[in-house]
């Protein structure tokens, strides 16, 4: 089992930035101005989103390299739809490839997209199975009120 790992840090408001241990990378999330957000940053369920249309989408240029597509652009176009009471978590997602080059083959590009959704895409899968959801949580004394963000 390989473990990964992110740290997410409070900016204000509802600002974060959240940073990946493996690739050093960081993004701002931040929410929308009706809940005390300053759309600063990616919403955390479009993230979610965008990180299904990575995953998905590096599937289906890796298979489509070794398939010798000749890919000149590519496209993923994904619509999520949400349940209106809380938690409002995503009740379908849609995905649309959309893939431009040199005789691209549609069957090569179907057979990519459905590898990717059924065996490669760990967000997919992720997306679509039980997960063993655990927390902790602490709290540091040793913070000044200074220190503390309002």
């Amino acid at each position: 089992m390989s473990e990964v790992n992110i740290q997410a840090s409070w900016v204000s408001g509802l600002q974060f930035v959240a940073t990946g241990e493996g690739s050093n990378a960081s993004f701002v999330l931040d929410g929308a101005p009706e809940h005390g957000g300053k759309d600063a940053g990616i919403r955390p369920m479009e993230a979610l989103l965008c990180s299904l249309a990575g995953c998905t989408g590096m599937d289906v240029i890796s298979i489509l390299k070794k398939k010798r597509q000749k890919i000149t652009d590519f496209q993923i176009n994904i619509t999520g739809d949400r349940a209106e009471e809380h938690p409002m978590r995503y009740t379908s997602i849609h995905i649309d490839f959309v893939a431009r080059g040199n005789n691209v083959s549609l069957e090569a590009l179907q057979r990519a997209a459905e590898l990717s959704q059924t065996k490669y895409c760990g967000t997919a899968a992720s997306i679509g199975a039980p997960i063993d959801f655990t927390c902790r949580v602490e709290q540091d004394e040793n913070i000044s009120e200074a220190d503390a963000k309002a």
